[in-house]
């Protein structure tokens, strides 16, 4: 397969799950402004998102003041934003056209009708919750197009292997907003604030019903983080994520010769097997955020070394 194909087939996965993430992202901030939890209210808990998602500077740059508008304006229509549901959405859609022939009717299709319908879309036209439920409904047409039309070939692994990264980084990035700074006081773990939001992460994510089934209607912060983190089941678990990764690199690598160019697979499978051999426990102790933050660092290396390996001076 060409560099530049395959190029773009990776990041029309990745850029679908991040505008899948600048969707939830809004809704986590929208629900949890909902109650206040420090002396600076809802500025905190949007200063909190923007932080995590690399975003703050442009924001302040761009907007200044932090309010809702603004934050909505930011993470889902702004083309200038180039983490925004828009902007993802609309480079997901060009590297589509670009490598149209390596696409199948459904999956063009499918991403297409989401692109025309989001663009639509004005501020104003419905709240977090509808938007982030749009997002979500057209992202899982997508990849329900993909998965059930594409040819299980090299351009099938590479699109796969962008969903997984994105998606591993997109949850530590979430997990990271929630246990690292909307919960600034050691005195809150444990309290029904603290419970309030773990259950807005899951919801917003997707997984509280998931969650209940593996664990039960306990929800504490070593509960959630486990399911999030390493428990192989739950679909966007960093673990999961992690193998499905791995899965999919060690696919592109026996195509192209096994040793050929595996750095990125290497990184995955040290990556994977950390996972394997962590306990929530040790990660609690060593500080979540620095586990998230470090987790975060190795994703990034990997997507590096699969452009090093694959997209450069190749094809």
């Amino acid at each position: 397969m060409l560099s530049r194909t395959a190029s773009n087939l990776f990041w029309l996965g990745r850029h679908m799950e991040r505008a899948e993430t600048a969707a939830r992202l809004l809704e986590v901030g929208t629900r949890i402004t909902l109650l206040p939890n420090t002396d600076e209210g809802y500025r905190n808990e949007w200063g909190s998102l923007l932080r995590a998602s690399g975003t703050a500077d442009q924001f302040a740059r761009d907007y200044g003041d932090i309010t809702e508008a603004n934050m909505e304006q930011f993470l889902f229509f702004d083309r200038n934003n180039p983490a925004s549901v828009m902007g993802c959405i609309e480079k997901a859609r060009e590297s589509a056209r670009i490598v149209r022939t390596a696409l199948t009717s459904r999956a063009w299709d499918a991403l297409n009708v989401a692109y025309q319908d989001l663009r639509s879309y004005k501020p104003g036209d419905e709240d977090a919750a509808d938007l982030t439920d749009l997002v979500a409904r057209h992202a899982a047409t997508v990849r329900g197009a993909i998965d059930a039309s594409q040819l299980r070939n090299d351009g099938f692994h590479f699109m796969k292997l962008g969903y997984a990264l994105e998606r591993a980084d997109s949850t530590a990035r979430v997990l990271d907003v929630k246990y690292f700074v909307l919960l600034p006081r050691v005195e809150f773990v444990g309290s029904e604030l603290d419970n309030y939001q773990w259950q807005v992460i899951l919801r917003a994510m997707s997984s509280h019903r998931a969650f209940h089934w593996a664990y039960g209607g306990d929800i504490s912060a070593a509960r959630v983080a486990h399911f999030l983190i390493l428990n192989g089941e739950s679909p966007r678990a960093l673990i999961t994520s992690a193998n499905e990764a791995l899965w999919h690199l060690t696919a592109i690598a026996s195509r192209y010769g096994g040793n050929v160019a595996a750095n990125a697979r290497d990184r995955t499978q040290l990556l994977a097997d950390q996972l394997q051999g962590a306990a929530i426990d040790d990660i609690f102790e060593e500080g979540l955020h620095e586990f998230l933050t470090g987790f975060i660092g190795k994703i990034g290396e990997i997507g590096n070394l699969v452009q090093e390996d694959y997209f450069y001076g190749r094809g």
